[in-house]
């Protein structure tokens, strides 16, 4: 095959696959060629603190999460404000944040250990 079919397929095969990598990014989520981790995936950003017998404290919910979690939707934080209510540490939590997800940002409020939307 000569060097120049070869160079040929090689900056068509090159031009494809980033093409391919492009359209993956786009807003069309669920579509074929799409990342479906980045489409359906749940972000919260919060910062909240914690009420412990009449004194405040910063509250890191990732701690109490097994290693490597990072994905945080807010139904798993209610499991884990509730589960640090009710197993003893605080006795309230409070908080604000974001949610980024595939519709997009929206704030977060965590008020008397709720988190509304």
């Amino acid at each position: 095959m000569p060097e120049s079919v070869l160079s040929v397929a090689q900056l068509t095969l090159t031009g494809a696959l980033v093409v391919w990598m492009i359209t993956g990014f786009t807003r069309l989520p669920g579509r074929w060629l799409r990342w479906k981790m980045f489409c359906r995936a749940t972000f919260t950003m919060v910062t909240l603190t914690g009420t412990r017998n009449g004194h405040i404290e910063p509250v890191n919910v990732y701690q109490h999460l097994s290693p490597g979690s990072f994905l945080l939707g807010p139904p798993q934080l209610q499991t884990v404000i509730n589960h640090l209510t009710s197993s003893g540490p605080y006795d309230r939590i409070d908080g604000t944040g974001r949610i980024l997800s595939a519709s997009g940002e929206r704030p977060l409020e965590v008020t008397d250990s709720r988190v509304v939307l």
